[in-house]
């Protein structure tokens, strides 16, 4: 039997709830070996980010060689990527390696409030990453960023903007409602030809850093298991929801602490 493999593609977070953490605690849970690429390194716990190290393009490039030509990866997840030029750096390695399951979580803001994408960089993330996606999975405030839109009030709006930017080149969005109020939190996966809402109860908690990483590495891990699009996405959604629902249980820092990534085992 082979082994799923799945790889990231992002931002390390020195508190252990996002990024590189993040999505090697959520492919391990959900059954998946992960290996990683180290874009940007920051300084980082429960209450914010305090710096960001960019790690230079071509070394991003050189982890890219060294896990993809040996290793069988089923998916890629792709998160935090701060620079332009390593932007386009991580397109110009998945062209390379002929990477197609690519999940792309459009990471500009931490939960915190902190920015982690430069502003000129959004231009090169929509022109050379968002056609490479096979899902792309920006919350109410990055879909709006990637369009230069006002944030979405309802889930007509996150129609619409889910189909914009379906036309810009990615084969699926995952527009997320989290941000949104009410007593449900509501995705909408938009694909060409079909629609599927997904609802959750709405979770009162506010350990709520990474979900988002948590979310869109969830469903690489699906993939790389062999899951349809579709069923991955639902699974990732069920995995986050019980993570967050089990997120208080657990007692890390004094700001907004992370879901519980290990709710099943521990």
């Amino acid at each position: 039997m082979t082994t799923p493999i799945a790889v990231t593609i992002a931002g390390s977070d020195s508190g252990g709830g996002a990024g590189i953490q993040a999505d090697l605690k959520t492919f391990s849970a959900l059954g998946v070996y992960g290996a990683s690429v180290i874009a940007a390194l920051t300084a980082q716990n429960t209450r914010g980010v305090r710096a960001i190290h960019d790690v230079p393009p071509a070394f991003v490039a050189q982890q890219m060689d060294a896990v993809f030509s040996d290793l069988s990866v089923g998916a890629v997840k792709i998160g935090m990527l701060s620079q332009a030029a390593v932007i386009a750096e991580v397109a110009a390695g998945l062209k390379r390696h002929r990477q197609e399951r690519v999940v792309l979580d459009p990471v500009m803001v931490a939960t915190s409030g902190d920015r982690l994408l430069a502003p000129d960089a959004v231009e090169t993330l929509r022109r050379e990453l968002l056609p490479r996606a096979l899902i792309v999975t920006p919350n109410l405030p990055e879909a709006a960023a990637l369009l230069d839109a006002p944030v979405a009030r309802n889930e007509a709006e996150m129609r619409q903007q889910a189909e914009r930017l379906l036309a810009l080149g990615p084969r699926a969005v995952l527009i997320k409602g989290g941000h949104d109020s009410g007593p449900e939190s509501v995705d909408l996966l938009v694909e060409p030809t079909r629609e599927t809402r997904l609802a959750a109860t709405r979770i009162a908690t506010a350990n709520t850093h990474g979900t988002g990483c948590t979310l869109s590495s969830a469903i690489a891990a699906g993939l790389a298991k062999g899951l349809d699009l579709a069923a991955a996405v639902r699974e990732a959604k069920d995995y986050v929801t019980a993570a967050i629902a089990a997120a208080d249980r657990l007692r890390i820092g004094s700001g907004r602490g992370p879901v519980h990534h290990f709710h099943t085992w521990w």
